[in-house]
Parts: C-alpha cells; structure tokens; sequence
C-alpha cells in the first residue's frame, strides 16, 4: 500500500491567504514577496507561491504574530510552467 503525498511537496506550492484588514505594499518582503491586494471590503489578500512547508508555516506564524485575523487559506495548486 503506497503512502499519500503531503500537499504542498509534491508541487502544489500556490496559495491565496486571505487576512482582515488592508496591509501597504512595504509589507511584501516580510511575507516574502507574496502578491498583496487590498480588497474592497477591507480585507487583504497575499498570494503566490511558497517554496515549501516550513516557509508556509512561517508565513502562517507572521499572521498570527502581528495579531492579524485570518478569514480563509487555500491552496490553490501548481504553479504553471
């Protein structure tokens, strides 16, 4: 019996998080160089891709620690080549 593939290592790296609240495009390094689009009704949405799980966590840890409220993360699949 093979054992199922983790997401995110086997190549669905893009995702769309989607935070309260409107973030200044200064913050694109911090959520490193994730697209920052201010939505609106008042929310912001970072997306792009992350090379892997532990920079996913990371960002994830960097929404909790500014003490930003998250309303959706999704994992939106391969990057096109």
């Amino acid at each position: 019996m093979s054992e199922p593939q983790a997401r995110g290592l086997a190549g669905d790296n893009r995702y769309e998080i989607r935070v309260q609240g409107h973030l200044d495009a200064h913050w694109d390094d911090w959520f490193e160089g994730l697209t920052i689009t201010n939505e609106a009704d008042g929310t912001t949405t970072l997306s792009g891709v992350v090379i892997d799980q532990a920079r996913l966590h990371g960002l994830l840890g960097k929404i909790g620690g500014l003490g930003m409220t998250l309303i959706s993360f999704n994992a939106i699949g391969n990057q096109p080549t």
